[in-house]
């Protein structure tokens, strides 16, 4: 294993993140302030309690979400599209490292950069509603799987485009609406019947209703059905960045 390969990769990408600071870090957290506003005020007015839980206090699991989601597509995506835009990507190809090694590099740091995200809108959320996170052990771990199995997701987005515009249009038009419409800022119980039938074949309600668990002990499906469903999609991550590296998929002109 070429630690110091990894290292290199990963200190470059973090390096990036600091140097845009505002959008990497204070961007997120003013939209999480801007939710709060907007739903809590206005629609926590209207609905007082889900599931038991203050609505307020009940959008954090889904903002967090939403933030990791996004973010973690972003940095990854960015990160290995832009050496591949410049071409410097065929200088880290023909380096003698292995696909594993530039995974951990780029997918780390990604992946590291939206777990800092995560607990910057958690912290902010506190200012806002009362928190109590029943299974802060699960929590996290939904949390770090969340941000390593969308960075991969990301990784694969930034392989696959091959200009800027595509590197937005599968998080802007696929994944961003099936947050919105995966029980972030409701649960799928107050559906209607036919509704939730067909919500249940969007994968990101089990990633924010095993989140959800983690803090309120309530849950739209069972958490393990929620946790084996995260596994199986970072397995299929991986094997699709095997598969493009192997074969060359994008990579090779």
């Amino acid at each position: 294993m070429n630690t110091y390969a990894i290292r290199v990769i990963y200190k470059y990408e973090m390096l990036r993140a600091w140097e845009t600071l505002a959008q990497s870090f204070a961007s997120p957290v003013i939209s999480t302030v801007l939710y709060f506003v907007v739903f809590g005020s206005a629609i926590g007015t209207r609905i007082e309690t889900v599931e038991g839980v203050g609505y307020g206090t009940f959008l954090v699991p889904g903002l967090m979400m939403l933030a990791l989601l996004t973010q973690s597509i972003a940095n990854a995506s960015f990160g290995i599209f832009f050496p591949k835009f410049t071409g410097t990507i065929y200088e880290v190809m023909s380096a003698p490292i292995s696909i594993v090694e530039i995974l951990i590099g780029y997918v780390g740091a990604a992946a590291t950069k939206s777990f800092i995200i995560g607990l910057i809108i958690l912290g902010t959320a506190g200012f806002f509603v009362p928190l109590h996170i029943a299974h802060p052990v699960w929590m996290i771990g939904f949390l770090i799987l969340t941000c390593i199995s969308f960075s991969l997701f990301g990784f694969i987005i930034g392989l696959w485009a091959t200009d800027f515009e595509k590197l937005q249009l599968i998080p802007m038009l696929v994944i961003t609406p099936m947050v919105f419409l995966g029980g972030s800022f409701y649960s799928i119980d107050m559906l209607p019947p036919a509704w939730q039938t067909a919500t249940l074949f969007n994968p990101v309600v089990y990633l924010i209703s095993g989140f959800r668990w983690s803090f309120f002990e309530v849950a739209d499906v069972s958490v393990e059905l929620s946790l084996a469903l995260v596994l199986a999609f970072l397995s299929i991550c991986l094997v699709i960045v095997w598969w493009m590296f192997k074969t060359g998929y994008r990579l090779k002109q």
